[in-house]
């Protein structure tokens, strides 16, 4: 029988699978499992509608499996409180690493100490520990393919044990509700997502099971094309600590097939991008190479609200956006499409498109938003090359060609035959009559042409080309 008690902090890995902090609490006391929603200190990071309605039924559905405390306030004075009330020995908790909750987390940790309490922190989150992935100036790696062959000549962590049985703290003690939270908003959109998504962990491993029996293994050739039922939509789950990376890390390599190398990639890719974001805690708010806060972002309100409503006059790009505002997610092809549109066909500063994404993705990550939008605009590190423009026309044509993706989320569209439907302005007029099709009414023009619009930008670069990179 266990004396000693120990708190587990649940904080964004609400799952059983995989949890190192509540793994060793189960092996050394009596588990006391809490969750402390601290809106000023997540504001950050879990401010938008849609990450909280994840929360809130991922709160839920943790419930069901074990006896969660819930609290709100000060995470630190939460915990002293908790450990006053229940006289716990000890908080285990495992990492997170945007930035201003690091900080958060060390001072909870000298402070705890200072109190002789035993306070330990877990990896749970990333396949490696930041400092056995640094390169020989201890720094992290610049480029990716070196980080993915380092990353393949080390042993990523092994999950840890899933806990079936273990001691529970049965004393009564105040906890609030989920509900009393108020994580839901009252937007009609976030009662939709729950038509697209199951959050929680038996949700999360529902997906990986289908995904595991049905595409992994079309993964490699079909993952770029939007309408196929190819990619695994685990990035909410992995985003909100519903599903552990190395689980996904270690069933994937158990089949040496190199056809399953692609996903694979995509996991490491996701790493890198942590390590990124813990070697430069600026990495959301600041372009890496420095000459871009010289670039000259234009801005204009009509042309950001029609890339936010889907109304550019480009499909793909149109599609993507009403398929992120409908479910809070968008295919990862069409996503860089969308990303490069807005900062280079429009000119429009990264950030702005980081913070909308922010708000409306269920898969919101602070590293890999800031990875994404950074690689697309060219300022970050390993980017793609700033002149390098994705033509939404030839990206549709060849990753949507039946234009089945586009007649699903721009039904306005829906009876165009391909080819035009990748391009409804050189579609004949009596096409587009048979079709209920009218330019600039039912379908807006192009915004932009796409020509000029490509070498304003490279006009752009070429402002900024001589400005010292730091």
């Amino acid at each position: 029988m266990y004396t000693k008690k120990i708190i587990v902090w649940f904080r964004k890995d609400l799952r059983i699978h995989d949890h190192p902090a509540l793994w060793e609490a189960t092996q050394q006391g009596i588990v006391i499992p809490v969750f402390i929603w601290s809106k000023e200190e997540e504001k950050e990071y879990q401010a938008s509608d849609a990450s909280l309605w994840w929360l809130h039924h991922s709160l839920l559905s943790f419930q069901q499996r074990i006896p969660i405390i819930i609290r709100v306030g000060n995470a630190l004075e939460v915990l002293q409180d908790l450990i006053q009330e229940t006289h716990a020995g000890a908080v285990f908790f495992n990492e997170r690493y945007e930035p201003s909750i690091v900080e958060r987390d060390k001072s909870i940790i000298i402070k705890l100490e200072a109190q002789n309490i035993d306070a330990r922190t877990y990896n749970a989150h990333l396949l490696y520990n930041p400092e056995i992935m640094f390169n020989k100036s201890q720094k992290t790696y610049k480029v990716f393919t070196t980080f993915w062959k380092r990353s393949m000549q080390i042993n990523a962590h092994h999950p840890v044990p899933t806990p079936h049985e273990f001691e529970v703290y049965k004393n009564p003690i105040i906890s609030v509700t989920v509900e009393e939270l108020r994580l839901l908003s009252s937007i009609e959109r976030v009662d939709q997502l729950g038509l697209y998504w199951k959050p929680g962990e038996p949700g999360a491993i529902e997906m990986w099971e289908h995904f595991i029996s049905n595409d992994l293994y079309k993964y490699e050739r079909k993952k770029d094309f939007p309408s196929a039922s190819a990619t695994s939509t685990l990035s909410p789950y992995l985003a909100s600590g519903d599903m552990s990376v190395r689980s996904i890390f270690y069933e994937a390599k158990k089949d040496d097939s190199p056809m399953l190398q692609s996903f694979i990639r995509q996991l490491v890719w996701r790493e890198f991008s942590y390590h990124q974001l813990i070697q430069y805690p600026s990495f959301p708010l600041k372009p890496l190479r420095s000459n871009f806060e010289h670039f000259p972002w234009q801005k204009n309100e009509e042309n950001m609200t029609s890339w936010k409503k889907g109304l550019t006059g480009y499909p793909l790009v149109d599609a993507g956006m009403r398929e992120l505002s409908e479910t809070g997610y968008m295919h990862n092809r069409v996503r860089m499409v969308a990303s490069s549109f807005l900062v280079k066909h429009l000119l429009v500063d990264w950030r702005i498109g980081y913070e909308w994404f922010q708000q409306k993705l269920v898969d919101f990550d602070v590293a890999n938003n800031a990875m994404g939008w950074q690689w697309v605009t060219g300022s970050g590190i390993d980017s793609a090359p700033y002149f390098r423009i994705f033509n939404p026309i030839i990206q549709s044509e060849k990753f949507d060609p039946h234009g089945d993706y586009i007649r699903k989320w721009v039904p306005e569209l829906a009876k165009l035959p391909s080819p035009y439907i990748n391009r409804p302005w050189d579609t004949p007029l009596n096409i587009l009559e048979e079709s209920n099709i009218q330019l600039g009414s039912t379908y807006p023009h192009p915004i932009v042409d796409h020509s000029s619009a490509r070498e304003r930008a490279l006009r752009a670069y070429d402002l900024i080309k001589g400005i010292k990179k730091t």
